[in-house]
């Protein structure tokens, strides 16, 4: 188990409580920075991402131990200037990163989910993305390659650098005298947040802010000027599963409707938000053009809808949690099933808070999933057995059946709205026979992902 994956039990509980508290203050200074489903939608994104680092799921183009190995021309001593060199190079390195996910279309879809949200708490700093699947960063390491810097030193300090960063997503710290010369504070990242047309695009930097001062991208949040966050072209869900491929499903399908061949394949590497002339024009899309009359996405759910997904969040992170610790002890194919389980539970429950009619769909996946699971094991849950095996056959039917229940409560609509889509009606028929189907399905994908 690595360092950050081990580091992750002592990370999540202190971000949770800090979560907590500052919700305690908030409520009592009167401020309203939280919401019930953008606070949720923001720990299941970060559910998300634990996930898919738990599986391992990524690429990396050039790893930095490769340059370490095949690059150094000096070793560096002592091993703490070492240290200090690292930390520099992780914090440019983490600049670089940045500023080009807010400059390139492609690379937009890698962090619009951090953006995403349209309040600034601590909760938003937890809006991860998990499509940034491809790993580039080292390319920005290389002097410290050239001067020796052990892998092992960045394989902690890339994980203590990252925790870091959570500290100054909030709205309770006001500027911070002359720190704010020397790292980024929650004033300098509240800018960073914002769609004012005086803050957009400014304030890249990770820990040290001297990053914005020297590449000409610092703003200092202004007296007059209350920010207003978000993104220029809403994502308008709960759902951080669709959030984190929202941009790339745009980006194919203007491709794909650009007459000119030369926009087809210059429109993945132009600046965010570019559009070829021909696709506005026929398919124009909702965008901000005065931050102060921005509505908010909101979506009615009753309170008892909302228990039930602060419930998920609970049961999926003890998931979680089990299955970092069991990544190790099983193979691939069955740690891929169980993490896309988990997945696919975090999208049914966020898309029930959307209102939308694909939720019992996608529970229905999950409850399929999980009983694979089950069946291939003997009805064991990798390595527990006995009553916890029974509260999880508890927790997949009670599940389903109140998503079955959810989605007929609500006003169901689309994700393209359409008069036509047919609405569940509220009896039980169409429960009892998505749940036969289940069982059919069981055996099928027991038998493409474990017998065949």
């Amino acid at each position: 188990m690595s360092f950050y994956i081990k580091s992750l039990f002592f990370a999540i509980p202190i971000f949770t409580i800090l979560i907590i508290i500052e919700a305690i203050i908030a409520k009592r200074k009167d401020l309203q920075i939280n919401r019930a489903a953008d606070v949720i939608a923001s720990l299941s994104s970060g559910l998300t991402k634990t996930i898919r680092d738990g599986i391992k799921f990524g690429f990396t183009i050039i790893g930095y131990s490769w340059l370490v190995t095949n690059m150094t021309i000096y070793k560096l001593e002592p091993i703490w200037l070492a240290v200090i060199i690292a930390f520099v190079v992780q914090d440019f390195t983490g600049y670089c990163i940045h500023r080009l996910k807010h400059r390139v279309n492609i690379l937009w879809n890698r962090h619009i989910i951090h953006h995403s949200s349209e309040e600034f708490n601590l909760s938003c700093a937890l809006r991860q993305s998990i499509s940034n699947t491809i790993d580039f960063s080292a390319i920005f390491m290389v002097p410290a390659a050239l001067l020796g810097v052990p892998t092992k030193i960045f394989a902690i300090l890339g994980p203590l650098h990252f925790f870091f960063k959570f500290w100054y997503h909030t709205q309770l710290i006001g500027k911070m005298g002359f720190l704010e010369y020397i790292l980024v504070t929650p004033s300098h990242h509240r800018v960073h947040h914002a769609i004012n047309p005086e803050y957009i695009d400014k304030n890249y930097s990770q820990i040290l802010i001297f990053w914005d001062k020297l590449f000409g991208s610092f703003q200092p949040e202004l007296d007059d000027v209350k920010p207003v966050y978000g993104t220029l072209k809403p994502v308008r869900t709960w759902n951080p599963v669709i959030i984190n491929f929202k941009v790339m499903w745009q980006l194919i399908k203007d491709a794909w409707r650009a007459e000119r061949i030369l926009d087809k394949l210059r429109i993945w590497f132009m600046p965010t938000g570019w559009r070829p002339p021909d696709v506005i024009e026929k398919f124009p899309l909702h965008e901000i053009t005065n931050p102060k009359k921005r509505v908010k996405y909101h979506t009615e759910n009753s309170k008892l809808l909302v228990t039930y997904s602060w419930t998920q969040i609970i049961i999926l992170n003890i998931l979680m949690f089990h299955m970092l610790t069991i990544v190790p002890s099983y193979n691939v194919t069955m740690c891929y099933v169980y993490a896309a389980m988990l997945l696919v539970s975090i999208f049914s429950f966020t898309s029930i808070l959307d209102h939308r009619n694909y939720a019992l769909m996608a529970e229905s996946l999950k409850l399929s999933l999980g009983f694979s699971l089950l069946y291939y094991q003997d009805y064991s849950w990798f390595g527990l057995s006995g009553f916890y095996v029974y509260v999880l056959i508890f927790y997949f039917i009670i599940s389903f059946l109140l998503t079955y229940y959810f989605q007929n409560e609500i006003k169901i609509s689309s994700i393209r709205p359409d008069p036509a889509q047919v609405n569940f009606k509220n009896n039980y028929w169409p429960g009892i026979t998505v749940m036969y189907s289940n069982l059919k399905l069981m055996h099928i994908t027991r038998y493409i992902i474990i017998d065949k």
